[in-house]
């Protein structure tokens, strides 16, 4: 292959080194570098060349298809259903509204921030990769390491639990029409293992018709919830309807031993969970044309429209629910179905409850496509081991499916969780909210205050507002990471089915990745690895800058050491 040579001495700037230099990315690729295309590149590959990767996925997701992933993993209707117990459960009504408007203002400055860093890098590697390349010098490869395990175990523990929730809906639906029926817990693993089998199939189909599922089931999840929130109050068989604006805004029915004010902010676990999913459009990048526009974007309408649409939800079940108690408790051992039937007419409970199965599948799926694409990501810088199988991508499909079957297998695996009872399997949901909101504040963290101004910024950037936004997001995550982690009860009232075992099954796997590192990994990991080839002279020009974007780029790790660097990579 002939290489392009560039000539460092000439005053003249080669036209590839404008393309990649202009470009408003933030990359591994040391000052100068260049890579080298053998083609005429568009906007989009030479973004992500920029960042040091080769473009190998077909770009069929846009602007709407990203969001309609996005969305469906948010799956609103089927999350709520699956964390009513935790929402309406530990302080009731007012809990529940108030819980859901106050976190929603700090998971917005996340979501907001995290758009921001997606503009500058966009790349499946998402937040993985923005803490290594924003992390100061020395520091990249573990800020990495860190950020992508805990996003991982978060990703990979998604379609597990929304599947086991769906599972348990199934077969509550069942229930309501046999009252002599009794769901044991194995045949909800097993019904759950099936519907994973069905999401491993579909997530490993082209990318076109894994964005075509998901925009439909994006679609119908949007109508569900509209539907919802019209029959619930429309066909409510209670009188009166409507519970007191007194009751349902001032009532903290506390079903904790902590004080009122620690049980609002247990209850955040409903809202962190249900809004986990707006990351999804940073991971689906590299499919997405305008990448650096159109994804950003994504991740703001995601948290932004199921914020609002969420907060309508708790308004409509907390208006109307009669006796929390009896919701909780119920035999069918699913809350949603319970106040469903506690509020509506048996025909219309079975009804709404049908839209929202089918909604948590469309979910489930969605949460299964997000998560391969973070596994090939990791996988394609060697995170894993035996990362060159789950790193490839299928030759027919275009798509990672050796990534898709690692983490059904794995969630297969987690399910078995559901035979020792609701309390071990709940540990997943927990797990999910912290794991993917601690990868989420790393990147964010790194970035306000240690490169601050420096950041240099992409198209949608939020100005020299972005480091007040994502400070505050900070915060918000480190007070909730202990909350998370409380128990409902204390002292004597404290037994091992009561306790929350999230502490346990995030911390011990994040221990383990801890002390992998500090005695092996920190050997060979450097973290994102490049893997374009490079033009074979480095320019050492002063860049033209464009008005109005800042030259300086944030502080960079040694990440390609060691990789493509080494001249036998170099186009010959």
């Amino acid at each position: 292959m002939e290489s392009k040579s560039l000539d460092s001495g000439s005053h003249r700037r080669p036209s590839a080194y404008n393309d990649f230099q202009h470009t408003q990315v933030t990359s591994v690729l040391a000052d100068g570098d260049v890579p080298y295309a053998d083609h005429e590149l568009d906007a989009d590959e030479r973004v992500i060349m920029a960042l040091g990767y080769k473009q190998e996925f077909k770009r069929e997701f846009s602007l709407w298809t990203t969001f309609c992933v996005s969305f469906a993993v948010l799956g609103l209707l089927p999350s709520f259903a699956s964390t009513m117990y935790y929402g309406l459960g530990y302080a009731g009504t007012a809990g529940m509204v108030w819980g859901w408007l106050i976190a929603m203002v700090f998971i917005q400055c996340i979501a907001m921030s995290m758009a921001e860093l997606c503009s500058a890098m966009p790349t499946s590697g998402g937040l993985y990769y923005a803490a290594a390349v924003l992390a100061p010098p020395g520091w990249g490869p573990f800020a990495a390491w860190l950020t992508g395990w805990s996003n991982w175990i978060g990703q990979i523990t998604a379609a597990p639990s929304v599947d086991y929730a769906l599972a348990a809906m199934i077969l509550a639906a069942g229930s309501i029409t046999n009252p002599s029926y009794v769901p044991q817990n194995w045949q909800i693993y097993l019904l759950t293992v099936l519907i994973m089998i069905i999401h491993t199939v579909i997530s490993s189909l082209p990318t076109k018709r894994v964005a075509q599922f998901n925009s439909w089931g994006s679609t119908f999840n949007v109508l569900a919830l509209v539907v919802t929130l019209i029959v619930i109050p429309a066909a409510s068989k209670n009188s009166p309807k409507f519970a007191s604006s007194h009751e349902v805004w001032s009532h903290i029915t506390n079903q904790t031993d902590f004080p009122d004010g620690v049980a609002v902010l247990m209850t955040f676990v409903a809202v962190i969970w249900t809004m986990s999913g707006y990351d999804s459009p940073f991971h689906l990048s590299e499919e997405c044309s305008n990448a650096n526009v159109a994804s950003p974007r994504a991740i703001v309408m995601t948290s932004g429209v199921g914020g609002v649409m969420g907060w309508f939800l708790q308004l409509v079940v907390a208006y109307t629910v009669t006796d929390i108690e009896a919701v909780i408790d119920s035999e069918l051992g699913q809350p949603w179905a319970s106040y469903l039937l506690q509020v509506l007419p048996q025909k219309a409970a079975l009804g709404i409850l049908g839209l929202t199965i089918i909604c948590g599948f469309s979910m489930g799926q969605g949460c299964m496509v997000a998560a391969s694409r973070v596994t090939y990501a990791y996988a394609r810088d060697d995170c894993f081991p035996f990362s060159k199988y789950w790193k490839q991508v299928n030759s027919y499909t275009q798509t990672p499916v050796n990534a898709v079957v690692l983490n059904s297998v794995l969630g297969i695996l987690m399910c078995l969780l559901i035979l020792a009872g609701t309390t071990a399997i709940g540990a997943l949901f927990s797990i999910g909210a912290i794991a993917q909101f601690v990868a989420f504040i790393i990147p964010i963290f790194i970035r306000v205050f240690f490169v601050g101004n420096r950041f240099r910024k992409g198209p949608w950037n939020l100005g020299r507002y972005g480091p007040f936004i994502g400070g505050m997001g900070v915060v918000f995550v480190a007070l909730m990471v202990p909350i998370l982690c409380l128990p409902s009860v204390t002292k004597g009232d404290l037994t091992p089915d009561l306790m929350n075992w999230t502490c346990l099954v995030y911390g011990g796997p994040m221990l383990a990745v801890l002390i992998w590192w500090f005695v092996d990994a920190h050997n060979w990991f450097t973290g994102p690895k490049v893997n374009v080839e490079h033009a074979i002279h480095h320019v050492h020009d002063e860049p033209e800058i464009n008005e109005g974007v800042d030259p300086a780029p944030a502080q960079e790790v040694e990440a390609t050491k060691g990789s493509d660097k080494s001249d036998d990579t170099l186009p010959k």
